[in-house]
């Protein structure tokens, strides 16, 4: 394989910078938008981006009839219910620790896949498995201790499980639809599910003047880590290797928890940073590919 275009590599550490920061930029947001209006106006936006990247490109949108049910179903749990689960928990618990239980997803997915796809565990995922089941320890028996987990963390883990089951929805019943035809539409069935909760929780939102840090946090959350940030992983996906692309995805829960403290104040305590290197190992063993021999 012809080595990485050096410019396509670049953006993999940018990938991770962009949907880490996404954490406090999200949890800033909060402080003035109502979760329901906030996720129906990133998802359908960031929707509405990849249809015109997709219309630019050439790339068909159009998806099978028969199909169009796995990908709704397939939509709302890894776009829908993933986003709205991890807005509510935000507010309820440290985004630092949020972000740390979230990126459990590919631990669960590994769970999920033997009893519904029936494939079996390697010596990498048992690693990854053991690894992963360490840093939740880590994490969560402090807290219960100590009577500190809260329902936003429950939210959390909840996400983490909704994002997997839609993960294993995909792979056992595909769309034969290009990826980013699929991502356009999963990211607007996201955002109408928002819009339908928006409308039933918090009526339609009223326009109003936004503090200079929550305009940002919000401008950098739709443009940055939603539209800019779907585009440039599809570009990523395509030029390099699977295992270099997750590379970036394994910076996120890193700089989540960075961004919290350099913007949010937050301070997580030493079980909190171990936890998130067991978790982050963990999930470098499962979703990083192993090299093997032409």
């Amino acid at each position: 394989m012809p080595p990485a275009p050096s410019r396509s590599l670049l953006l993999v550490p940018l990938l991770g910078l962009l949907w880490g920061f996404n954490w406090p930029a999200v949890r800033i947001s909060l402080t003035e938008i109502a979760p329901w209006t906030l996720r129906a106006a990133g998802m359908t936006f960031a929707g509405l981006v990849l249809v015109a990247v997709a219309l630019a490109r050439g790339i068909p949108l159009a998806v099978p009839r028969e199909q169009w049910s796995r990908l709704i179903i397939a939509g709302f749990l890894s776009i829908a219910a993933f986003n709205i689960l991890l807005a509510f928990a935000q507010l309820m618990a440290p985004t630092s620790r949020a972000a740390i239980l979230t990126f459990t997803m590919p631990i669960w997915a590994t769970l999920l896949a033997l009893p519904i796809l029936g494939e079996r565990f390697d010596r990498r995922r048992l690693l990854g498995l053991g690894l992963g089941i360490s840093g939740l320890v880590c994490l969560g028996l402090p807290l219960i201790r100590s009577g500190q987990f809260s329902p936003g963390l429950a939210l959390a883990l909840l996400a983490a499980l909704s994002w997997a089951l839609g993960t294993i929805v995909t792979k056992r019943w595909p769309v034969a639809a290009p990826a980013l035809t699929i991502a356009a539409w999963q990211l607007l069935v996201g955002g109408v599910a928002a819009g339908l909760g928006m409308l039933v929780f918090e009526g339609l939102p009223v326009p109003k003047l936004l503090s200079p840090k929550v305009a940002a946090a919000l401008s950098f959350h739709i443009l940055g880590a939603q539209a800019l940030a779907y585009f440039l992983w599809f570009v990523v996906v395509a030029r390099l290797p699977a295992g270099i692309a997750s590379l970036g995805t394994l910076m996120v829960p890193a700089v989540g928890a960075l961004g919290s403290v350099l913007l949010l104040g937050e301070r997580p305590t030493a079980t909190d940073w171990l936890g998130l290197t067991l978790v982050v190992a963990a999930s470098g063993a499962i979703m990083i590919p192993a090299s093997r021999k032409a």
